[in-house]
């Protein structure tokens, strides 16, 4: 069987969010990016309002969110199921973007009142009932453009850890935050394989991207031996640093190219689609990479099943 050929864009490891938008007209896109208060969340939301396009800036703590042309501020909180629905049910209107960006790392144990692990509660699961709750409205938004897009950010730390279906929220496995992290980064990449599966006939493509390392507010909860880990990859040339408008830029690939029109289920990494790696390869051997489990058809297919029981109100 011949290998399907990956898709490739112009851009690079260095293009910028506004160099990815350069010459498109985004008028009449309505688009929601999550944590869009700040880091590539807010860099993200700031280049497709300045291309043209009506944003929602999706975020927890609304006043920390900087508003701009073509942007209004709604609050969520993805580790609320019940913030998640009261936002869904208050969209109007179709939806053609929806950038699910937030997350969350902790730097131990920490769980939702529903005694979920609050990693995958928040990155896997809060955004996995936003989009849900939003499916109608992202396929009003497909009807009336002819498509609409989901893109879901990932990392490498996917590269850590599939999906463990039998303790889900380490309630008897010894906790380990990094772990924990890539498996919530696995989850969001096998919700854009089952995403598109289920709503291709809707016009809704879903892809999943890893943005590189960016120095973020994201790793302010870094214990220490997560901050050594990082350093340590960093030293051994797994990753270099980016600035947070090329961090942006792989998540704007995903949300406007046109070769990525009409396709889902995939993973890019550096503008790319990111080549597939088995579960036992090693992260400094393939940095951009991604492992079969995170784009498994099965495993995704049940991951939803289980997010689905989950999330249900």
């Amino acid at each position: 069987m011949t290998a399907r050929k990956l898709i490739t864009t112009p851009f690079t490891a260095t293009s910028t969010a506004d160099e990815v938008l350069a010459g498109v007209d985004l008028t009449g896109v309505r688009a929601i990016v999550t944590g869009a208060s700040s880091g590539i969340g807010a860099e993200t939301a700031r280049a497709l309002a300045a291309a043209g396009a009506e944003v929602t800036l999706a975020v927890r703590n609304a006043a920390a969110a900087v508003l701009g042309p073509r942007s209004r501020v709604a609050r969520i909180d993805l580790a609320d199921q019940m913030s998640v629905r009261r936002f869904a049910q208050e969209w109007d209107g179709p939806l053609h973007l929806l950038v699910n960006n937030a997350g969350i790392v902790t730097g131990g144990p920490a769980y939702t009142a529903q005694g979920w692990e609050l990693q995958f509660a928040t990155n896997h699961l809060g955004h996995f009932a936003l989009a849900t709750g939003l499916h109608a409205a992202l396929a009003r938004g497909a009807a009336n453009r002819g498509e609409a897009r989901i893109v879901s950010v990932s990392s490498t730390a996917h590269m850590r850890a599939g999906v463990d279906f039998a303790d889900l929220h380490f309630t008897r496995r010894a906790y380990d935050p990094q772990i924990a992290y890539a498996q919530s980064k696995t989850a969001n990449s096998l919700f854009a394989v089952e995403a598109t599966r289920r709503w291709t006939a809707d016009g809704i493509f879903a892809n999943t991207v890893n943005p590189g390392g960016v120095a973020t507010g994201l790793q302010r909860n870094f214990s220490p031996a997560q901050k050594e880990s990082l350093a340590a990859a960093e030293a051994a040339g797994i990753f270099t640093y980016k600035t947070v408008e090329q961090g942006a830029a792989t998540s704007v690939v995903a949300a406007v190219a046109p070769q990525f029109a009409h396709t889902g289920g995939h993973y890019l990494d550096d503008a790319q689609e990111a080549y597939t790696v088995p579960d036992d390869a090693e992260l400094a051997d393939h940095p951009h990479g991604v492992k079969e489990w995170a784009l498994d058809p099965a495993t995704a297919e049940r991951l939803w099943r289980v997010s689905a029981d989950l999330t249900r109100g």
